[in-house]
């Protein structure tokens, strides 16, 4: 009997050993092989739910490595408002349809009064005369809902979310004008993901379904200096191609951020807000987190020498 119990003792040490010596937690191999960018990784992912889930609302986003294809993702396959990051969709709609040839950009439209909508430089102006060019520069960069309405009218909300569509982006729906409360009321907001927002970024930066000059000039435009919680987070000497979006309760940022090495897109979008400032507050820290992340990446050698800073 006592032998058996000293067999059995010694099988069950045998197969100890044997396991400490697979596990990969414990293996020297394993330890040598793994990359210090893993480390940052983890501590990335973890500011960046930090900030989230501070916020006294709904937050998803979805970071995109435009080198690896590497994501950070949160809730990313969840509807949001778009507020006016669905002006994305109809700029690319806009340089489609130039590609086309169904219109040039050279297009003038004189702008209907029955279009126009309290705030931005267009409700001020009477009724000008502007080339297509001209009312989605001030639809990007000045946001401006008149000039986004006359392009909605010129274009076709059906045929906008129907290239969305087409182009794998189901949920991204424009459903509605600028400033059309009673629409909104009747459940009709513009929608999209965060997931789905990215990749129609990903499509203006790698220039999917448009020439490289419509590609140019979309880019252009996203690219003019604007206010938004991305644009604070990143240095001004990075340029940032972005689109942002507030409605009552919603904060929402898009954006190609161009660090050096290593451009990614950035998408948060938020809504249930309890405090709309802290929504704005919280997208900036996950943007300043991601772009710590990425730009080290960027002039740091594969141990994390920051060689070319």
């Amino acid at each position: 009997m006592r032998a058996l119990v000293i067999a059995a003792a010694a099988t069950l040490a045998l197969t100890a050993q044997a396991s400490a010596q697979s596990a990969p937690s414990t293996s020297p191999a394993a330890a040598a092989s793994a990359q210090p960018s893993a480390e940052l990784r983890v501590q990335t992912q973890a500011r960046l739910e930090k900030a989230a889930a501070e916020v006294d609302g709904a937050v998803g986003y979805c970071i995109i490595d435009l080198t690896s294809g590497e994501r950070f993702e949160r809730t990313a396959g969840q509807v949001f408002p778009t507020a006016s990051t669905i002006k994305l969709a109809i700029l690319y709609e806009l340089m489609a349809r130039a590609d086309e040839g169904t219109l040039s950009l050279d297009d003038t439209i004189k702008l209907d009064r029955a279009r126009a909508v309290p705030e931005g430089i267009l409700w001020e102006l009477g009724t000008p005369v502007l080339s297509l060019r001209d009312y989605a520069n001030v639809m990007v960069i000045e946001s401006d809902n008149t000039a986004t309405n006359v392009l909605i009218a010129r274009l076709g909300m059906e045929a906008i979310t129907a290239r969305m569509a087409k182009a794998g982006l189901p949920a991204t729906r424009l459903r509605r004008y600028m400033i059309d409360i009673e629409a909104a009321k009747r459940g009709l907001e513009n929608v999209s993901t965060p997931s789905e927002l990215a990749r129609l970024l990903e499509m203006f930066h790698k220039g999917t379904g448009l020439t490289p000059a419509r590609q140019e000039e979309a880019l252009r435009i996203l690219k003019k200096p604007k206010s938004s919680p991305i644009r604070s987070a990143v240095p001004s000497a990075i340029a940032v191609a972005s689109k942002t979006g507030a409605l009552e309760g919603v904060r929402a940022d898009t954006a190609i951020v161009y660090a050096k090495n290593r451009p990614f897109v950035f998408v948060a979008m938020t809504t249930f807000l309890q405090d709309e400032g802290a929504g704005d507050a919280a997208i900036e820290e996950m943007a300043r987190a991601a772009y710590n992340y990425f730009s080290r990446l960027g002039a740091g050698s594969e141990l994390g020498r920051l060689l070319y800073r």
